[in-house]
């Protein structure tokens, strides 16, 4: 089954003052952090979704296996980045079945975690899986195909919460125990390089 990452790096950065996604932590960018988990894994193609500050990110980030794709709503909120990168699928991977969803400020993202999500789409037949933590699920997340019209038709700044809230019968989910630790403030920044 072909399975898609779509990593989701277009925001502004507004409460940190700063690009995130360019943010240092052991000796990586944020970014390059999620891209280094999607290529350890088997999936592909893996999309990444720039907006606010394409030019710089770009700049400093090569790879050979990502598609760096622009989205120029960006400041509408994630779901139109989702949509971005959903486009990009349907019409260059046709043969896609199934999309994670990931994000450049997890900064305890890793390979395992994202094929663990595949390993428990593959064992129940729930056609959404979630990482969970701190009593809720969020990104990592992997949608079968059965979604990609609702992903791809996504409003707001909710991003695929809304889908998953919908549809609980149909979802399961994978332990991220660090998953909560996003980076959102100068604050958070400091306190994670201080933790590190």
């Amino acid at each position: 089954m072909e399975t898609a990452i779509i990593i989701l790096a277009a925001g502004n950065s507004s409460r940190m003052g700063r690009p995130k996604q360019l943010l240092q932590y052991k000796g990586q960018t944020f970014l390059d952090i999620a891209i280094q988990a999607a290529v350890q894994t088997s999936f592909s193609p893996i999309i990444v979704v720039l907006g606010a500050y394409a030019k710089e990110i770009m700049d400093a980030h090569h790879y050979a296996r990502i598609t760096f794709v622009l989205n120029e709503d960006w400041k509408t909120g994630m779901s139109s980045s989702i949509a971005t990168g959903m486009n990009v699928i349907l019409r260059d991977f046709s043969d896609t079945e199934n999309i994670i969803i990931t994000v450049a400020d997890q900064v305890h993202i890793t390979s395992d975690i994202l094929e663990v999500l595949y390993q428990k789409f593959k064992s129940e037949n729930k056609k959404i899986v979630t990482a969970h933590y701190l009593q809720t699920t969020g990104t990592p997340a992997l949608f079968n195909k059965k979604y990609f019209n609702k992903l791809l038709n996504l409003q707001g700044s909710g991003g695929a919460k809304n889908i998953i809230k919908q549809h609980l019968d149909d979802v399961s989910s994978i332990p991220f125990e660090l998953g909560h630790i996003d980076i959102d403030t100068a604050t958070d920044y400091h306190n994670l390089i201080n933790h590190q």
